[in-house]
């Protein structure tokens, strides 16, 4: 009844919320993407999106439509395996931003081990720009990590699409930032992603700023966040419990969007086919990355 090319497409729209975004993901056309989402709701019998020519959201059907869909494109994979006689095997280094370490990334890797259990799988957990650089040096096979907002992300040069989101400044309940003095930041080290952008849109305003704790580790700035430290740059949809949007009458600057992309190495082999598999599982359940445990 549900074909998974138009449940692959659904996906792709139900994380990116942007049709243009989800034909890059899957190098197809618009029109493509249009046609299968039309599709699928004419399957159902039910609106799937609301959308118009500003946005894309998720109607309760369509919420409801992630984990059928989920759950067909698990199945149709595993009998793909099953009846192909294709056995994944061999040692696969994956990394992953240390924004997704409060998320339900585990869960995909989980479930991912449970069908592979012959692929030894070694996960990395660091900044966006020390994977990328990993990666390049031929240490990682397949990072999921943050790049800029800008551009269009299509080409396999600039990852796959997972998601995207804003960035926002936020900080303990009640915390007051004084217009009239510098702004206390928490960050992360260099090449940290929002680190840079944060510094970047605070001196294009000209506001000024201090350092109150740098730390590589997400759980330190966030502690230091909630202890009423600072404030933070950091992902919209991945907030931290205990930590809230900083209010627009602090007069902070507007931070943009951030992606969130799989990059993979150059090794070809077994490798490689354990890469597009872990790839895709994440490309189907990259809609739990921004919903907390």
């Amino acid at each position: 009844m549900y074909e998974p090319t138009q449940l692959r497409t659904f996906l792709a729209v139900a994380q990116t919320l942007s049709f243009t975004q989800a034909a890059r993901r899957l190098g197809v056309r618009q029109s493509t993407v249009s046609q299968h989402v039309r599709r699928l709701e004419e399957a159902t019998g039910r609106p799937l999106f609301a959308r118009d020519t500003h946005s894309v959201e998720l109607t309760e059907d369509g919420e409801a439509m992630l984990g059928f869909a989920r759950a067909i494109l698990q199945a149709h994979e595993r009998a793909a395996a099953w009846f192909g006689g294709t056995r994944l095997r061999g040692r696969l280094r994956f990394g992953a931003s240390e924004d997704f370490v409060t998320t339900r990334l585990p869960e995909i890797l989980e479930s991912f081990r449970r069908e592979h259990p012959e692929v030894d799988l070694e996960l990395t957990v660091e900044l966006s720009g020390t994977l990328q650089a990993r990666l390049a040096a031929g240490r990682l096979d397949l990072i999921l990590a943050k790049r800029r907002g800008e551009g269009g992300g299509g080409g396999e040069g600039e990852g796959r699409l997972v998601w995207q989101d804003s960035l926002i400044w936020i900080g303990a309940p009640g915390l007051r930032v004084e217009p009239d003095r510098p702004v206390p930041l928490i960050l992360f080290p260099p090449p940290g992603i929002t680190r840079a952008r944060a510094l970047e849109a605070l001196q294009a305003q000209g506001r000024a700023w201090r350092i109150a704790c740098t730390s590589s580790s997400l759980s330190a700035n966030v502690a230091a966040a909630r202890a009423g430290l600072g404030v933070m740059a950091h992902t919209r949809g991945l907030v931290p419990e205990g930590l809230v949007p900083v209010p627009a009458r602090a007069g902070l600057p507007e931070l943009g969007e951030v992606g969130f992309v799989l990059l993979r190495g150059r090794r070809g082999g077994a490798t490689q086919e354990a890469a597009d598999a872990l790839a895709e599982a994440i490309l189907a359940g990259g809609d739990r990355l921004h919903r907390p445990r």
